[in-house]
């Protein structure tokens, strides 16, 4: 998922998608750790969009309870 996309997305969304990025971060160390994961590069690339995803949910909590 490209950033533009992502800032897109409202905060349920975002929690949403964290939470499945999350799951299947772990299901990909499993299948690492059984020796049949293909693309190891493919767990990095996931933490990456995982923390994205993090900035943008605490950034628009922020927002939000500034608004408030």
């Amino acid at each position: 998922m490209k950033t533009k996309e992502i800032a897109e997305l409202s905060v349920d969304e975002l929690r949403g998608r964290k939470r499945e990025l999350r799951h299947e971060i772990f299901n990909l160390r499993l299948q690492q750790q059984s020796g049949q994961l293909e693309k190891p590069s493919l767990i990095r690339t996931l933490r990456r969009e995982a923390a994205r995803v993090e900035t943008f949910l605490s950034q628009k909590i922020k927002a939000a309870a500034a608004k408030s």
